[in-house]
């Protein structure tokens, strides 16, 4: 994967900014970054806006706290609306061509087995990250940037313990490419979505929300035809296995909240940057 250096180290530039704007009190200017980053302004400032498609400054922006308001505010998606409109599981989502299909539930009670996933350790725009697939699509992909790599196979593999895994980077590369930009765009990106039929409706109702925009758990929970399970609807996304193609990180609070994310509020909040930022380039 040809791209995979320059992510890696993009992203790391990128976490390393995002440790030092959190702990500020009031905005770093440009050259306090570069510094930190043992860096020239210049060329922190054209490796950066290289990575995120906008300047150190407007990042910042996009990583307040309060971003994650604005985004309900004004970039707010009603699914039922987004339905509507074809931004489903049929379309263009997030600027990934995806097609998806679900395990039975016979099939998921059976807890993998019988089931072939393969497995490789992909660089990603978001660091390290551990991708699984079967022969029909993608089923799992964790970040190790919070939790470690023996973590998050640990927790991959605990989901379907009774998958035999093999790995074998090479049969998914091909998916990875895609999923992560880097591919020609000729074909479209498989998932396989393993998991309970509940958390299944979750997870397609997360695919409808598109790239850049946001909705909350509640709104999620009436487009399933349940409004009263909003924390089921929490504990579902929480369990998405196919961490950004099943788009988990655009769920936030109605209050404006992040909520949780099961691989790091760091990542998240990476990932809702890179996708704000992506939008306005």
């Amino acid at each position: 994967m040809n791209a995979e250096p320059n992510q890696s180290y993009h992203f790391h530039v990128m976490r390393r900014a995002i440790d030092l704007i959190d702990a500020a009190d009031e905005p770093l200017t440009l050259n306090d970054l570069a510094a930190e980053m043992q860096m020239s302004p210049a060329h922190f400032q054209r490796l950066f806006t290289q990575w995120v498609g906008v300047s150190p400054k407007r990042y910042q922006q996009y990583l307040a706290l309060g971003h994650a308001k604005e985004l309900l505010s004004q970039q707010f998606t009603t699914l039922g609306t987004a339905h509507e409109l074809g931004l489903s599981g049929s379309g263009r989502l997030h600027d990934l061509f995806l097609r998806w299909e679900a395990m039975s539930p016979g099939e998921f009670a059976r807890k993998g087995e019988g089931l072939r996933i393969y497995w490789g350790w992909f660089e990603s725009p978001f660091g390290l990250s551990l991708v699984m697939g079967t022969e029909k699509g993608i089923c799992g992909i964790g970040y190790v940037s919070e939790m470690g790599e023996e973590a998050a196979m640990e927790d991959l593999v605990s989901r379907w313990p009774k998958a035999e895994f093999i790995e074998d980077p090479m049969m998914l590369r091909p998916w990875v490419l895609n999923a992560y930009g880097a591919g020609d765009g000729t074909e479209k990106t498989p998932l396989y979505m393993i998991g309970a039929p509940f958390q299944i409706k979750v997870w397609e109702a997360l695919l409808q929300i598109p790239s850049g925009q946001v909705t909350t758990y509640s709104e999620i929970a009436e487009s399933i035809g349940n409004p009263k399970a909003v924390r089921a609807v929490g504990t579902a996304v929480g369990r998405n296995p196919v961490s950004y193609l099943i788009p988990c990180h655009r769920a936030l609070r109605k209050s404006g909240g992040l909520g949780g994310y099961h691989w790091g509020l760091p990542v998240k909040r990476a990932i809702l940057a890179w996708e704000s930022a992506r939008q306005e380039a």
